[in-house]
C-alpha cells in the first residue's frame, strides 16, 4: 500500500482526528479496511505478525501485555478486529493454533477495547449458519457446521460479553485487490481460468455463494465507525453481502467472459469433494438492517469489480510493473 502512514506512538506527534486500530492489517480485508479509513481523515494504525513490518505495526494478539501496550499506545477511537484463520480445511488440521487466534485473541482484544473506552467492530462470516434455511437476518438462531464457523462464532460471544456496545459485522466469502491470487478463495480461481488446456478443471457447483469486494466491506466499516460514535444505538450485529449469487464455477466462468478468454476447460462439479469441512449449501445473508439504517453501501456487478482486482495478473506482464499494491 504505497504511501500508507500508520501514525506515531508518542501522543505529542499524533494528529487531531478519529484514530482507528485494524488487526490483520496484512491481510485482504485489514489493507482495504485501512485504506478506507485513511482516506476518510482517519489516523490508522495497521497492526500485523510475521509480515508487519515495515508496513503496520508488530503485534501478537495472543500475548495479553502487547494488546494491552498496544491499545495504551495508539488510545484508539475505534478498533477493528480483521484477524483471523479463515481457512476451513486449515482450522480442521490445526485447530489449536486457529482457536487461539480466532477465540482466545478475540476475547482479549475485545476486553482491552472495552478498557481503553474504544468502539470495537468484529468481523464475523456467514458461516455461522447451517444454510439450511436462507436469507438469515441477524436475529436467527446460528448452528455452525464446522470449526471456523463455530469458532467465528465464540468470537462474537466474546466481543458482546467484554464490549456491549461492539459492533458484529458478518461477511462472506470476499475477495479485493489482493497482493497474491492466492490471498483469496475467490480469486485463487483465476489459476484455473488461465490454464486452457485439453485437460479439464472441475470446480464446485453445489455450493452457492455471495462473493463481496473486501472494499465494500471496508466502507461499511467506516460508515458504522462513523455512525456510531454519535449514536450508541448502532451496536450489535449487522450483515452486509454481494448481491450475486454464484458457485465457484460460475465465478470462475465469468472471470473467462471478462477477461475474453475460452471457459470450454472449466467443468461443474455437481458432487461434494469428501474429505473438506462441511460447508453450508447456502448462507444467504438478508443485509435490511444496514439498508433501513442508510449505512450499507451498492455492490457493483462481480464481472467490473473481479476485472479490477485481477488485471495485474494478466499474462502481459507490464500490467505487473504497475500493481499498485
Amino acid at each position: 500500500m504505497p504511501g500508507f502512514q500508520f501514525s506515531a506512538l508518542q501522543d505529542e506527534v499524533l494528529p487531531q482526528g478519529p484514530r482507528v486500530v485494524v488487526t490483520g492489517a496484512t491481510g485482504l480485508l485489514g489493507r482495504a479496511v485501512c485504506r478506507e479509513f485513511q482516506n476518510h481523515g482517519w489516523t490508522v494504525s495497521g497492526t500485523g505478525l510475521r509480515r508487519a513490518r515495515p508496513r503496520f505495526l508488530r503485534c501478537d494478539l495472543t500475548d495479553e501485555d502487547a494488546v494491552r501496550r498496544l491499545l495504551q499506545e495508539t488510545k484508539p477511537d475505534v478498533l477493528v478486529h480483521c484477524a483471523a484463520e479463515r481457512r476451513p480445511d486449515v482450522m480442521e488440521r490445526n485447530a489449536d493454533a486457529a482457536v487461539s487466534l480466532n477465540v482466545h485473541a478475540s476475547s482479549t482484544v475485545s476486553r482491552e477495547t472495552a478498557a481503553c473506552g474504544a468502539l470495537l467492530i468484529y468481523i464475523s462470516t456467514d458461516y455461522v449458519f447451517d444454510g439450511r434455511n436462507p436469507p438469515y437476518g441477524e436475529d436467527d438462531c446460528p448452528n455452525p457446521l464446522n470449526l471456523y464457523g463455530r469458532s467465528k462464532l465464540e468470537g462474537e460471544r466474546e466481543a458482546l460479553r467484554h464490549c456491549p456496545g461492539a459492533v458484529i459485522l458478518r461477511v462472506p466469502v470476499l475477495f479485493g485487490e489482493v497482493e497474491s491470487v492466492t490471498e483469496s478463495a475467490v480469486t485463487s480461481l483465476w489459476q484455473q481460468v488461465q490454464e486452457a488446456t485439453e485437460e479439464r478443471r472441475a470446480l464446485d457447483h453445489c455450493l452457492q455463494r455471495f462473493p463481496t469486494d473486501a472494499r465494500n466491506v471496508a466502507a461499511v466499516c467506516r460508515k458504522l465507525a462513523e455512525r456510531a460514535r454519535q449514536d450508541p444505538s448502532i451496536r450489535g450485529i449487522f450483515h452486509f453481502s454481494g448481491k450475486e449469487q454464484m458457485t465457484k464455477y460460475e465465478m470462475a466462468v465469468a472471470m473467462a467472459q471478462a477477461f475474453n478468454l475460452p471457459s470450454n476447460h472449466l467443468v461443474p462439479l455437481t458432487e461434494l469433494p469428501a474429505g473438506s469441512a462441511p460447508r453450508p449449501v447456502n448462507s444467504q445473508l438478508n443485509c435490511s438492517r444496514l439498508e433501513q439504517l442508510n449505512l450499507s453501501v451498492e455492490p457493483r456487478a462481480f464481472s467490473v469489480a473481479i476485472s479490477e482486482c485481477l488485471w495485474p495478473f494478466t499474462a502481459d506482464k507490464r500490467w505487473r510493473q504497475t500493481v499498485f499494491h
